[in-house]
């Protein structure tokens, strides 16, 4: 079978661990974790770096550290994982869905635009799959209405937003960015997450909060509250031989990202169309079965498995999802495009262990399979 995604680490990875283990500092402290904040905020553009065990945790830390006030609104996307809502939820927020632009899958600023309203304190971009969100009119927006900004940028490593002429990665935008470095993202830690950010007293609000606040003249004495978000120097040794390769990585998502591109060309699919202000990451490979097929994106990864091929189906939208039903959100919420792409959509294999003849055998799986008709 392969695998929708498989990391690679034949890199300095087990050197780096080797040594963790050697000198003893296998928990939160130690010189990787610093060399790992340093070197992602400098990658990215930014100051400040801090390191935390999972996105999930970034995006409820950053949320958390702009202290927004309680039942004010943040705009996301519906088209995104479960963790970005989760972060405005947890925070005592009120999340208002934004439908998808149906070229990226990224949200759709003019229907940002619609439903922003007197309550609306903050946007939460989130680039998906890689391919960025349009930031130059969402930067404009956010500085006349002044929201804060809280970008997610978990799935875009080295992608990049062209914004008044000038090419900037995702990861320097607005107040706070957030990362993941789960198995399947362009670099890797196993497990981890990243926020980053310009602003100094920021900053330090995080370093407190990812480490229960404790104090910094009486320790076990809590001025504020805080979560143990904290990652291990073991996990920031994987993050840093990581990081020394982030180009040969998006140089072969790139290349990968061609050969499908070729290899697909002429099938009744929706292939990855990336904008002209921006640059992919390929985080993912997306296709979407066109409505001449007479069958869903479920039947083809049923077929595509026969064959020997992995895949991943799109996200449900978040105002499908049956947990936030129970919870009476986004009644009445019309997203037209979130809905329709949901049952079309899957992920190929696209990690970066990934080899040439394992691409080829996709493609030929992909095709046989949309041969069949309705079977």
């Amino acid at each position: 079978m392969i695998p929708v995604n498989e990391p690679l680490l034949s890199g300095r990875e087990a050197e780096y661990v080797a040594d963790c283990l050697k000198t003893g500092w296998i928990s939160s402290s130690g010189r990787y974790i610093e060399r790992f904040e340093k070197g992602w905020a400098a990658y990215c553009g930014r100051r400040h770096g801090v390191a935390v065990g999972s996105g999930t945790a970034a995006l409820q830390l950053a949320v958390s550290a702009l202290e927004l006030p309680a039942s004010a609104e943040v705009l996301l996307p519906a088209f995104t994982i479960v963790s970005c809502l989760e972060a405005v939820l947890r925070n005592g927020l009120v999340p208002v869905l934004v439908d998808c632009d149906p070229r990226t899958y990224c949200m759709d600023i003019a229907d940002l635009r619609r439903k922003i309203s007197p309550r609306t304190v903050a946007a939460m971009p989130v680039h998906i799959y890689g391919h960025p969100v349009d930031m130059e009119p969402l930067l404009a927006l956010c500085a006349r209405r002044r929201l804060r900004l809280v970008e997610d940028a978990a799935e875009a490593h080295g992608a990049e937003c062209r914004v008044r002429g000038r090419w900037r990665r995702c990861g320097s935008f607005g107040d706070l960015s957030a990362f993941s470095f789960y198995a399947n993202k362009n670099i890797t830690c196993g497990e981890g997450g990243m926020v980053l950010t310009d602003d100094d007293v920021l900053a330090a609000k995080l370093r407190c909060r990812r480490n229960l606040c404790f104090g910094a003249v009486e320790r076990f004495c809590h001025a504020d509250r805080g979560w143990n978000f904290r990652m291990t120097n073991m996990q920031a040794a994987v993050g840093c031989a990581q990081l020394e390769r982030i180009v040969r990585f998006l140089a072969r998502k790139r290349e990968l990202a061609a050969r499908y591109g070729k290899g697909l060309a002429g099938l009744p699919l929706g292939l990855p169309r990336v904008a002209p202000w921006a640059r992919s990451s390929v985080w993912m490979y997306p296709v979407r079965l066109k409505d001449s097929v007479p069958f869903d994106a479920a039947e083809l990864s049923r077929r595509l498995k026969l064959e020997g091929v992995e895949t991943r189906p799109f996200f449900r939208g978040l105002d499908a999802q049956p947990c936030y039903r129970k919870m009476g959100l986004f009644r009445g919420r019309a997203l037209p495009e979130t809905a329709h792409i949901q049952a079309r959509g899957l992920l190929l294999p696209s990690g970066q262990a990934i080899t040439d003849a394992q691409i080829s055998h996709v493609i030929r799986a992909v095709r046989s399979a949309l041969s069949r008709g309705r079977g």
